[in-house]
């Protein structure tokens, strides 16, 4: 009997000692909580495209901002169009605030239109910031001679691209259904860095997506040399430095286009976002907002996107959060409509041996 006595007492207050520790936790400041800690910056797209360049400079100052100074490492999660680090972040990663990710602009309308493998919400994510709104474009190389869509319904372009759903695959399919156009899609490559390259060796005739910051700050000498031809762009107005390329929107033959181009050109809106797990304490959400704002004004951090020549036009996380949740509630009319826009009709996945990776992108 004594000996059932104590062993009840050292199990309640083990358990209370137990409790006083999450109970500890709870009550830790984001500096107290940050201090000495390292935070994951997880990027889901390949090297050398415009989200990982933009994720891996910002995490270089980042972390002076975010109480505590925690230690920022970003590390590359590309596949699927970044839906791969998306499910891993959902499902895999600690909820504490000790990863942040920046994710494909298209998440939210992935979820909306409930595409194969999400297994994510997007409005339980804590959306921190995006670093810049700027319009997206589909390009050609130079030597395929097409400068216009109405050229591209005329002769056979292998397109390259990333993972099925992402922007890269969506644009040139959404004008082969909707524009006549003859894209050949050729997707699976890891990143936008992998398309360029095989642009340049002759291996594809142009990029299914890339932002115009983007295009400026990773290949401005492509750009200077009239190396590659904007075809049209994506966002809801002509970025003043593309006045004579066409919005898809005003490529539209009829209002059900119209629709579908605006539901595309919505997800500009999301740009370079930077974002968390769910399950973080409001205080460190804030905290990493309130980074995140701090950050994007710093004097350092602009030197070094100007030097790069990248694009900075930010918007809040509330802002952010709002636009993702409004996303996946669209109407059911309208996702049906782009739900058949986006119809994927003649898509080649790149072989894994010739390095490439599935039609996912993972």
């Amino acid at each position: 009997m004594k000996a059932r006595k104590l062993s009840a007492f050292v199990a309640v207050g083990l358990f209370g000692y137990a409790l006083a520790d999450v109970g500890a936790a709870m009550a830790q400041t984001p500096a107290e909580f940050y201090a000495g800690k390292r935070v994951n910056v997880v990027i889901g797209f390949g090297a050398g495209g415009g989200y990982d360049q933009y994720a891996r400079v910002f995490a270089r100052h980042m972390g002076d901002y975010i109480p505590g100074k925690p230690t920022l490492v970003p590390q590359g999660m590309p596949g699927a169009g970044s839906r791969k680090a998306a499910n891993w972040l959902y499902n895999v990663a600690p909820k504490d605030g000790t990863t942040i990710a920046m994710l494909g602009q298209n998440t939210a309308t992935d979820q909306a239109l409930k595409a194969e493998g999400v297994q994510f919400d997007v409005r339980k994510f804590f959306w921190i910031g995006n670093m810049v709104v700027v319009n997206n474009t589909l390009a050609v190389w130079h030597s395929s001679g097409v400068k216009t869509v109405e050229e591209a319904t005329k002769k056979t372009l292998n397109i390259g691209g990333t993972g099925a759903a992402s922007p890269s695959v969506i644009y040139p399919q959404v004008a082969n259904n909707l524009l006549g156009t003859k894209f050949k899609i050729i997707a699976g490559y890891p990143g936008g860095g992998d398309v360029n390259l095989a642009m340049e060796r002759g291996e594809l005739d142009g990029r299914g997506s890339n932002s115009w910051a983007s295009w400026k700050s990773t290949q401005a000498d492509w750009l200077r040399d009239k190396k590659v031809n904007i075809l049209f762009q994506v966002g809801p107005k002509r970025e003043a430095d593309l006045p004579d390329v066409p919005l898809l929107t005003e490529l539209a033959k009829t209002p059900e286009q119209k629709k579908v181009f605006e539901v595309l050109s919505a997800d500009v809106s999301v740009g370079r976002p930077f974002l968390t797990t769910p399950g973080v304490p409001a205080d460190r959400v804030a905290a990493l907002r309130k980074a995140f704002d701090d950050t994007i004004a710093s004097k350092t951090f602009l030197a070094d996107a100007e030097k790069l020549k990248m694009d900075i036009a930010p918007m809040s996380g509330v802002e952010l959060q709002r636009i993702v949740s409004e996303t996946v509630e669209m109407p059911d009319s309208i996702i049906a409509l782009v739900k058949k826009a986006i119809e994927i009709r003649d898509m080649e996945a790149l072989a894994p041996e010739k390095g490439g990776v599935s039609p996912t992108g993972e």
